[in-house]
């Protein structure tokens, strides 16, 4: 018996052109799905040809690319078995007395809406019995000062999985979401997020950055059909972030106290 095959699956996965939704993308394809590479940046045709897979440019805050995308995927290889809504955005921090509302809405539109439109377009196109798989964040369990839009996104993902999982289940699709800390990818050093990145290495007990291919092995646990009774959760992959403070840091608050 192969564990956590997924030969024949058809896959679609958004933010398919770099970082984790590379990562997943080459993994799944990798493991014998047939994957479907959603991006808005044209250039990842390019990577999907050299992967062998089929590519969708899909902006994901517009319903109609991504019903368009989902009906494309179901077309090209069949019904849909993994859907992985991974597209999203972060913005600069900004505390909350400073805030403004098209930061939010900019971040709702993408990291929210996007999840939203591929669970209710997957699904639609899905075979009975699969798998959908949304990236929220560690932010989701809370983070630093300033970075109110994109908790408020992500708390938002972890929201919608558990109520998608309770819809679903009469089809016995699953739906899980995992909950990174930052994750090594050209989005984790956007201008104006300098603090996540100097504290990284000291505030988690593992001291780095979490690699796309770690959370996209993550993905590929969930996706098999080894795992018919995992559904409705958030899961985080954080090195130990959620468990407690790092003993570097306690380290080095206490080497503060003794200046």
């Amino acid at each position: 018996m192969e564990f956590f095959s997924l030969k024949s699956k058809n896959a679609v996965v958004t933010g398919a052109g770099s970082g984790l939704g590379y990562a997943t993308a080459k993994r799944f394809k990798e493991a014998g799905a047939n994957v479907t590479m959603a991006d808005i940046n044209e250039k990842t045709a390019e990577l999907a040809r050299e992967l062998g897979c089929h590519f969708v440019k899909t902006d994901v805050s517009c319903e109609a690319d991504m019903e368009n995308l989902m009906k494309s995927a179901a077309e090209q290889y069949g019904k849909l078995d993994i859907v992985v809504n991974n597209a999203g955005i972060i913005c600069p921090e900004e505390l909350l007395e400073n805030a403004d509302s098209k930061t939010y809405e900019s971040l709702f539109h993408v990291n929210v809406m996007g999840v939203v439109f591929g669970i209710k377009y997957g699904q639609k196109y899905m075979n009975d019995g699969g798998v959908i798989l949304n990236t929220a964040s560690n932010s989701a369990n809370g983070d630093y000062a300033g970075y109110g839009p994109y908790i408020m996104s992500k708390i938002s993902v972890v929201g919608i999985t558990k109520v998608a999982a309770i819809e679903l289940a009469p089809r016995k699709i699953r739906v899980n979401c995992i909950c990174p800390n930052t994750i090594d990818t050209p989005m984790a050093y956007a201008d104006g997020c300098e603090t996540e990145l100097q504290v990284m290495g000291i505030q988690t007990p593992l001291a780095r950055m979490c690699k796309a291919e770690e959370a996209a092995a993550l993905y590929h646990f969930l996706a098999a059909d080894d795992c018919q009774y995992i559904t409705g959760e958030d899961i985080y992959i954080d090195g130990g972030l959620k468990a407690g403070p790092a003993n570097q840091m306690i380290d080095a608050i206490l080497a503060s106290l003794e200046k």
